[in-house]
């Protein structure tokens, strides 16, 4: 069982099951959003819980970005199929998780320099990106 918030701590979630390896996504979205890259896991949409309120912001004609009406924090990323990614850095402490691979690289910022060998691709991924199982 994985457990996360936003900051303010009035929108907590708790996920039953499996979480995907962190992916680091460089894609002009993400960094409009984050001021860098987003790193997310996800799980399988049926696995979780949500406490607290989630304002829904509609980026693009296949995903919404989830984040707390409050404080603001980034906590998801809600795409077309059975999975919902969930904001690295939301999770509370231990979870064992690290990054697996970079995405969208060729978007990345001038600034970024990605340097910790992991594999990279220069858009979506579907194999680096394999959801967990349903």
């Amino acid at each position: 069982m994985y457990e996360g918030g936003c900051l303010w701590g009035a929108m907590r979630y708790r996920v039953e099951g499996e979480l995907r390896p962190v992916i680091a996504c460089h894609c002009q979205q993400c960094r409009r959003t984050s001021g860098k890259y987003v790193t997310a896991t996800s799980c399988v949409r049926n696995a979780i819980e949500t406490t607290g309120d989630v304002s829904w912001y509609k980026s693009s004609d296949d995903a919404r970005r989830g984040f707390c009406p409050t404080c603001g924090s980034q906590l998801f990323w809600n795409g077309p199929d059975a999975h919902l990614s969930i904001m690295a850095g939301t999770l509370d402490d231990a979870t064992g998780l690290s990054i697996g691979a970079h995405i969208f690289c060729a978007d990345k910022g001038a600034y970024c320099e990605i340097t910790d060998g992991l594999p990279q691709a220069p858009a979506d991924d579907a194999v680096m990106t394999t959801q967990v199982p349903l």
